[in-house]
């Protein structure tokens, strides 16, 4: 399993990659964590590597791939 933390990123704080299944974890800082299933590690690596995770997610993941929430972990922040 690969990780990257976006430390500047005010929407996700890390997303994690699970090369053999295809399933990309994204936390948010808000929402909590979802499950983005069939993505490519290319998408994976170029994420890691974009200048604004918060576009790059809304361009090239968002309603591009099937998802799930994690609703075993709690959501955090104000609208939790």
């Amino acid at each position: 399993m690969r990780a990257h933390r976006f430390n500047p990123s005010s929407t996700i704080d890390r997303i994690r990659f699970d090369d053999d299944a295809g399933i990309l974890r994204v936390s948010f800082r808000e929402t909590g964590i979802y499950f983005y299933y069939d993505v490519p590690a290319a998408i994976f690596e170029a994420f890691c590597e974009a200048p604004s995770a918060g576009a790059f997610f809304n361009e090239r993941i968002r309603d591009q791939f099937r998802c799930r929430r994690d609703l075993d972990r709690r959501r955090f922040g104000p609208n939790a």
